[in-house]
């Protein structure tokens, strides 16, 4: 499960379709957090949102690798810079980009479902809540594969604005991207202090 770790963090394998934290309807349901709390024992107390030092959340369906602090310190220094950090991600798409797109339209929670999002399109748009602040870049690599940049971390971010931008990832039934399982890997995240790469990512090498 650990695939790397430095003096202060640790990157762990996140499988597709596994929730980071305990379900909402089964607190005692699989999750990364259980096993990985299996595999290293005890750690120190972290605040609520981010137990087990895990930085940052993916969505279910994402795999790829997860950023773990092995102490309050290193988690505060690691979310502090987190804005700074270059996300990459790895998706299909049965669309086509001409080249790379910048797409930088807030996001928002749908106004009646709670498992999507919306995308700021201009005008009166249906939402609930807040407008999020959202930044992905959207680089074609050939074939059908896409690397998505975010230097936010929205719900569903890289789901909507590919989505947005004309390429929904394939199979991502939620966004236009037809029936099938979607792919979505988190592959690298680079910055100061916080380096590390998959070192097999799918597509195009």
């Amino acid at each position: 499960m650990i695939l790397d770790e430095t003096s202060d963090l640790r990157f762990i394998a996140k499988p597709p379709g596994l929730p980071v934290f305990p379900p909402h309807g089964d607190p005692s349901g699989d999750c990364v957090l259980r096993r990985y709390l299996a595999t290293v024992g005890a750690l120190p107390a972290f605040p609520a949102g981010f137990e087990g030092g895990i930085a940052h959340r993916l969505d279910n369906l994402t795999s790829g690798f997860l950023v773990v602090a092995k102490t309050p310190e290193a988690l505060a220094r690691v979310r502090a810079a987190w804005r700074q950090l270059r996300k990459l991600y790895r998706f299909r798409s049965a669309g086509q980009l001409d080249g790379p797109v910048t797409v930088e339209a807030p996001i928002a929670h749908h106004p009646r479902r709670a498992d999507r999002v919306v995308v700021r399109h201009g005008g009166r748009q249906s939402h609930r809540g807040r407008w999020l602040p959202a930044w992905t870049r959207i680089v074609p690599l050939g074939g059908d594969w896409f690397e998505a940049e975010i230097r936010t971390g929205v719900m569903h971010q890289v789901r909507a604005h590919a989505a947005f931008a004309g390429v929904p990832l394939r199979g991502d039934g939620l966004y236009g991207g037809g029936e099938g399982i979607p792919t979505l890997v988190h592959v690298a995240i680079t910055g100061p202090g916080c380096s590390f790469r998959l070192p097999d990512p799918p597509g195009p090498r």
